[in-house]
């Protein structure tokens, strides 16, 4: 079974990611991680990748897709993967597309987590990191006993930037941007597949399996 996972930040991705590798016996391909593999292993594309990303470029569709292309053809692929990150644009889509009917190899599901934004703010922005001892919180989910200090340290309590709101809904006009497109293209193969991503873990866990063994 070969998967793509489409899902925006704070749609609990990468729970779910875990989730389809354990219990389909399929490896989760990264290109951020293939990347980063490939420039420590100084392949010709990782040396390649390693240029482009010292000169502070952006990644050339070809390293990126030879990359793919290099990961899905080794034998622990041969009962399927599940790509996450990857394709960010129409044109990765088709070219991911002609690598795969050249290994005879198609895309039979695409997953998409669907969170309604504000929900996804609300997660995000409410995360909070003790200083000292690294020890998670959030202000509505998991809230410290006395706020912005740390029940393990009583340390103070801080907020990533990442995690503020203004920059969450950028990242989250990025992520619209990117893969809109792409899930039009996907719904109108047949392949999209909607999971609410908005009950507990197990109910989100359940809803995949029945997509994808239905």
């Amino acid at each position: 079974m070969n998967l793509i996972l489409f899902g925006p930040p704070g749609a609990g991705k990468g729970t779910q990611a875990k989730f389809i590798v354990d219990y389909f016996h399929i490896p989760q391909i990264s290109t951020g991680d293939m990347l980063r593999t490939a420039v420590k292993e100084q392949t010709p594309l990782g040396l390649a990748a390693r240029q482009v990303m010292e000169s502070g470029g952006l990644m050339p569709d070809d390293v990126v897709l030879g990359l793919v292309r290099e990961r899905i053809v080794l034998s622990d692929c041969s009962s399927g993967f599940v790509l996450d990150g990857f394709p960010r644009t129409i044109p990765q889509a088709d070219s991911l597309e002609s690598i795969l009917n050249s290994l005879n190899k198609r895309i039979d599901h695409v997953v998409s987590l669907d969170v309604d934004y504000s929900e996804i703010v609300k997660r995000l922005s409410g995360r909070r990191t003790c200083r000292s001892c690294g020890k998670g919180y959030h202000t509505i989910y998991d809230a410290p006993v006395v706020d912005d200090k740390c029940d393990a340290c009583n340390s103070d309590l801080i907020q990533r930037d990442d995690d503020k709101v203004e920059t969450v809904q950028k990242r989250l006009a990025v992520y619209d941007q990117q893969t809109i497109p792409l899930k039009s293209y996907y719904e109108q193969a047949g392949l999209l597949r909607h999971i609410d991503g908005c009950g507990t873990i197990q109910d989100i866990q359940l809803q995949i399996r029945k997509v994808l063994e239905g």
